[in-house]
């Protein structure tokens, strides 16, 4: 799948420069070439590099990573990639919270640097439970290992989510997540958003599933939507780096917000599910026993104290929204040659089926 349309040499070589301005004078930085990982991510582009300088003295070497928003000519995901935002989100969960965040070196904004906003993080060594195929696909380190090496990488994800939803004054530490929307409360302004979202990425191309799965929410709106606490957005095992199946890397900061500690946790919880689905279209035995919804609610209740609710609702919320992505990055396949436009747009959406069993009230996911 295409993912970039950037020159790479161009880019190192930008940097480069850019490092020079950033640090001391005289600190004349080298920065080897970039490599690209392929296996997680269509958003943000990630970039790996060494980087050298003079500091103190000496020879400075620091394992990099680059994020960097988008070209335009790559048809982004998302309508807008704040950096900034990103950046600070990082490093305020690494001050706040024991959440295992890279520490952020530099931001630029505005694109001066290397053609589009981005910036520097460190490169932490571990592995990634893979997109590409699908981890639950097997024949990965994830899949192959031991029920008790799943089990721990499971609870100790979960853990790390009481610890984000954990960080307290989150709407005024992460004020600068605040939405505009119109709304009484966090959840009602991060529907509207999703609305907004959709109304971008469609492109003209509406879903009538989609705006379906709209209505359904309006008509069973949660009673009580639950407490306002840091959202990650995308809060889910392919964004966490592990070590003996233990998290030591949080990554992918794009879509965090404010709202219901549930906004994570059915993501969380789904996005496992949906792999599932696809394994159960194809007759791959998948990993049915991992990710359970009883099991990671029951795990988070016990770590936080906090008895999620709604996850009937918060569970459609999660396969909703990821279907306005996968409405979109199909279109971004057929836009670079990859597939061709369905005469029905609801087809854009891979778990298509998913979400009209939802509305049917017949989906039924494991451990519910």
């Amino acid at each position: 799948m295409t993912r970039s349309t950037r020159d790479l040499e161009d880019a190192r070589r930008r940097l480069e420069r850019w490092l020079a301005d950033e640090l001391p004078d005289g600190a004349a930085p080298s920065v080897s070439a970039l490599t690209a990982p392929g296996a997680n991510g269509m958003s943000s582009e990630t970039l790996l590099f060494d980087a050298t300088w003079e500091e103190n003295g000496g020879r400075r070497s620091e394992a990099l990573v680059a994020r960097i928003a988008p070209e335009p000519s790559a048809v982004p995901v998302f309508p807008h990639y704040d950096l900034q935002r990103q950046f600070d989100v990082m490093r305020l969960v690494r001050a706040h919270s024991d959440v295992p965040v890279p520490q952020v070196f530099w931001v630029e904004p505005h694109g001066s640097a290397v053609g589009s906003p981005c910036f520097v993080m460190e490169r932490i060594d571990g592995l990634v439970p893979p997109d590409v195929m699908p981890y639950p696909f097997g024949d990965n380190w994830l899949s192959d290992a031991s029920h008790d090496e799943q089990l721990l990488l499971q609870e100790s994800s979960v853990a790390l989510l009481t610890s984000l939803h954990g960080i307290d004054e989150a709407e005024k530490r992460f004020g600068f997540l605040a939405s505009s929307a119109t709304g009484d409360s966090t959840l009602r302004r991060h529907v509207a958003d999703q609305w907004a979202y959709y109304n971008w990425a469609a492109q003209g191309l509406r879903s009538p599933l989609i705006e379906r799965c709209f209505a359904w929410l309006d008509e069973n709106w949660p009673q009580h939507p639950g407490p306002t606490r840091l959202s990650w957005g995308d809060a889910r095992i392919g964004n966490v780096m592990y070590r003996n199946f233990r998290p030591v890397a949080v990554l992918d900061w794009e879509m965090a917000g404010l709202g219901p500690p549930e906004i994570d946790l059915a993501w969380f919880i789904f996005l496992h599910r949906f792999f599932e689905d696809l394994c159960a279209q194809y007759g791959l035995a998948g990993m049915p026993h991992f990710l359970r919804r009883a099991d990671v609610a029951s795990t988070y209740e016990a770590l936080s104290g906090y008895t999620p609710r709604d996850l009937d609702w918060f569970t459609m919320y999660a396969a909703l929204r990821h279907g306005i992505v996968m409405h979109r990055v199909q279109q971004r396949t057929i836009h670079f040659g990859e597939a061709t436009m369905p005469e029905d747009p609801d087809d854009l959406i891979l778990h298509r089926a998913t979400l009209e069993a939802m509305l049917a009230g017949t989906y039924a996911p494991a451990g519910a």
